[in-house]
């Protein structure tokens, strides 16, 4: 079954070659199914071997045409990894660091998280994860459950100041 598998992924890693009009559209729809970061488009042309001048081009182009906007990455990024996968501040800053997204952009666009609905995930999580926890001492079940807070980014301080509430 691994054979199999290789074969097939060689087979769809073999270099097909495009014009620069096609690479250029292929960047395009890339870049309209879902937003992307520079990082991403950057990393999509590697697989057409392209000359840095049609880099440059290719890239100037998306940016114009505003197919290709970093704040409107972020802000995206941010609600999705927030509000669909209930991740914290701190988890989605280091996935976005990943992503070269400057610090500065990442705090501008925070204000894409509802500091109510920032607590009250919190809370949610929380009370969930707790309430799975048996055969454990109160204090212990809090201690698993603010780690596995913390594992899901959020703040040990923003944690605690919800639960002291």
């Amino acid at each position: 079954m691994e054979w199999a598998f290789c074969s097939f992924f060689f087979y769809d890693m073999e270099k097909k070659s495009f014009t620069f009009s096609e690479i250029k559209l292929k960047l395009v729809n890339y870049c309209v199914y879902q937003d992307r970061c520079h990082a991403e488009v950057e990393q999509k042309m590697k697989e057409f071997l392209l000359i840095d001048e049609a880099k440059e081009e290719i890239m100037l182009y998306l940016l114009k045409e505003n197919y290709l906007n970093e704040e409107r990455f972020t802000r995206s990024y941010i609600r999705g990894k927030f509000y669909i996968k209930h991740w914290g501040k701190t988890k989605i800053k280091i996935n976005l660091k990943q992503k070269q997204i400057s610090e500065k952009l990442i705090s501008k666009c925070f204000d894409e998280i509802d500091e109510d609905d920032y607590e009250k995930t919190i809370r949610k999580i929380y009370e969930d994860y707790s309430s799975k926890q048996k055969g454990l001492k109160e204090y212990q079940k809090k201690s698993k459950t603010i780690k596995y807070l913390m594992g899901r980014g959020f703040e040990y301080e923003k944690i605690i100041d919800i639960l002291d509430r």
